[in-house]
């Protein structure tokens, strides 16, 4: 599975930062996405590479919503130009009933996205 998504970070809700996970969240145009699920990857932008836990949410406003934790990255990445490249699908997407619970499975995504 080869997936490239290219897009601008824009401003998200915040709630990956408030449970300890910021994520960059993209604007794309990207016509053909893979299906709405958590994904590792790699994350490239300003000359880096990042290992990634690449999530592609259900549509908002006719778009998928589209989001990456870079894992040891921490700054401001707004407005930059953001290259994604989608790897190994991990699991389906979900609602979880509790942010704990929702805590302890992102934990193990980043895990499985780090050592891949």
């Amino acid at each position: 599975m080869d997936y490239t998504i290219k897009g601008k970070v824009i401003r998200g809700d915040g709630y990956g930062r408030k449970l300890g996970f910021p994520t960059v969240n993209l604007e794309t145009n990207a016509k053909e996405l893979p299906k709405e699920g958590v994904y590792s990857g790699m994350a490239t932008f300003d000359g880096k590479e990042y290992c990634a836990g690449i999530v592609i949410g259900p549509k908002e406003n006719d778009q998928h919503k589209i989001e990456a934790h870079l894992i040891g990255y921490s700054d401001d990445a707004y407005e930059k130009e953001v290259i994604l490249k989608i790897n190994k699908f991990l699991r389906e997407y979900k609602k979880f009933e509790t942010e704990e619970e929702l805590i302890v499975q992102i934990k193990k995504d980043i895990d499985i996205c780090s050592q891949v």
